[in-house]
């Protein structure tokens, strides 16, 4: 079996090699929705106990990126989707297993449309991370872009 034939979340743990160091697990991917889990290992662990900032930001930067591959994989024989900025917010001490939860922040036929124009169009994907208990623990943003192939 290809990597083509392969359910998205193994397909990114077969091409990106952080994704499996942290053991991510996809729960969940769609084109408007990726919901992954970061289980608690030691590890990876602060000094506090919880999960290093480092395997947060790859837990919720890896699940932006999957909703961006579920949204637009039919693109890519024409464009690259590429991280252009992220910005990421710690708000409460994470212990435990984390889920990231992306949210795609406009419509895919929108963007798409962009690129058929010509365009090299940007778009925000929103991502919220989550302890066992529901609190959320932090924020991040990332925009992306599809880069056309030249």
């Amino acid at each position: 079996m290809t990597t083509d034939q392969l359910p998205l979340g193994e397909t990114l743990a077969a091409t990106v090699p952080m994704i499996r160091t942290l053991g991510l697990e996809f729960l969940e991917t769609t084109a408007e929705r990726a919901v992954l889990r970061l289980p608690d290992q030691p590890d990876y662990h602060n000094h506090l106990g919880g999960p290093h900032a480092g395997a947060m930001f790859t837990l919720a930067e890896s699940a932006s990126g999957a909703v961006v591959l579920a949204a637009f994989g039919d693109q890519l024989q024409r464009a690259v989707p590429l991280a252009v900025t992220a910005e990421i917010g710690y708000r409460k001490l994470a212990k435990g297993i984390v889920t990231a939860t992306a949210t795609l922040g406009r419509p895919a036929a929108d963007v798409v449309a962009e690129l058929d124009a010509g365009e090299r169009p940007e778009f925000p994907v929103a991502v919220t991370l989550t302890r066992e208990d529901g609190a959320v623990t932090g924020e991040m943003t990332v925009v992306w872009t599809l880069r056309p192939h030249s």
